[in-house]
């Protein structure tokens, strides 16, 4: 088999196991905490756009991941009753809106790099989490803001929820998957590497950062919108929490930054003994713990993540027997003066 259908016949299985799982497991408990998982799944998915193949370490996610819940909130406040699937339907409108909105705000942060990006970006986390409590017409403020909750049957409540999310996330692996395949691809990878370089090969890194800042925003504020649904009452320090953003990064650290499955795989390795951990209120706050230790984990033991890791691990293996190691994937390969243009 050749590796294209290895990786269609992978990611087909992969996609199959998430769609049926919330009809395979029904158990309230375990079908909530699968939301939370795909959730941050989408979310690192979404960073990893920038993060992963242009090496940006954006921090201010979360602001935007606000904007789509106050957003949802605002649309469908508790007195409008019950709204159904109205709000799922909206989702792509939300995404535009806020992709849209978010390229001023690039604009302005593209003025920096590196550590000062960084920075830059986490500031704007914090004015966006001041103004959700002072903007009381559209947050009312720390009393926080209901949504209207859907009549979803109690034992399937969740799952619609899921769904959503997961529709979310393989929007978000196509983009990515596209991107890594198409020049704009290559121009975030030039960029990564080394972008003086790139730029003076002729690649457009403005307007290369700028795509995939806006579309990564676009996504996360989709997967804002479904989260405050699914809660039904928001509040400003959980709809505008750092450490939403700290966990999406931590992700896609711990799978591999720039691959196609890492984000999925540090969300299925994080987000679950997360939520186990805070259904204890003895223990609600040692995820906290969890997140630094895997934090040290990855920087001591998995520099490039887990997913990366592997493989190279498996070519070391591979070309100890004399075999030829597979060909790098199209996001590692060098741009040229030809490829840029």
């Amino acid at each position: 088999m050749s590796t294209r259908r290895r990786g269609v016949a992978v990611t087909v299985v992969i996609l199959a196991g998430l769609l049926a799982f919330p009809f395979v497991f029904r158990a309230n408990w375990v079908v909530n905490i699968a939301v939370f998982t795909m959730m941050y799944a989408g979310l690192a998915t979404a960073w990893n756009l920038l993060g992963g193949f242009a090496g940006y370490l954006s921090l201010g996610n979360a602001a935007f991941f606000g904007i789509g819940a106050y957003a949802i909130a605002n649309r469908f406040p508790t007195s409008g009753g019950p709204p159904g699937y109205t709000p799922f339907v909206l989702l792509p409108l939300l995404g535009v809106g806020v992709a849209i909105l978010s390229v001023p705000v690039g604009l302005i942060a593209f003025r920096t790099r590196r550590a000062t990006f960084a920075i830059v970006t986490i500031t704007l986390l914090f004015v966006a989490q001041t103004l959700a409590f002072v903007l009381h017409s559209l947050t009312n403020g720390s009393q926080g803001t209901g949504i209207g909750v859907p009549r979803f049957p109690v034992t399937t409540y969740e799952r619609p929820f899921y769904l959503a999310l997961l529709a979310i996330f393989v929007v978000a692996l196509f983009l990515c998957w596209y991107v890594r395949r198409s020049k704009l691809g290559l121009m975030l990878v030039a960029i990564r590497d080394d972008e003086d370089r790139a730029r003076g090969i002729g690649v457009h890194t403005e307007a290369a950062k700028l795509v995939a800042f806006a579309i990564g925003l676009g996504i996360t504020a989709m997967i804002g919108g479904v989260w405050a649904y699914y809660m039904s009452y928001i509040y400003p320090q959980f709809a505008v929490d750092p450490l939403v953003t700290i966990g999406m990064v931590l992700m896609v650290y711990l799978g591999g930054r720039g691959t196609l499955w890492g984000p999925l795989l540090g969300a299925l390795l994080l987000v679950p003994a997360q939520q186990l951990l805070a259904q204890n209120a003895s223990t609600d706050r040692w995820y906290l713990i969890l997140y630094s230790a895997v934090f040290l984990l990855v920087i001591l033991l998995l520099p490039r993540g887990i997913i990366p890791s592997i493989r190279d691990l498996l070519q070391a293996r591979f070309s100890s027997h004399g075999d030829a190691p597979s060909p790098p994937e199209a996001s590692a390969r060098p741009i040229g003066p030809r490829a840029a243009g």
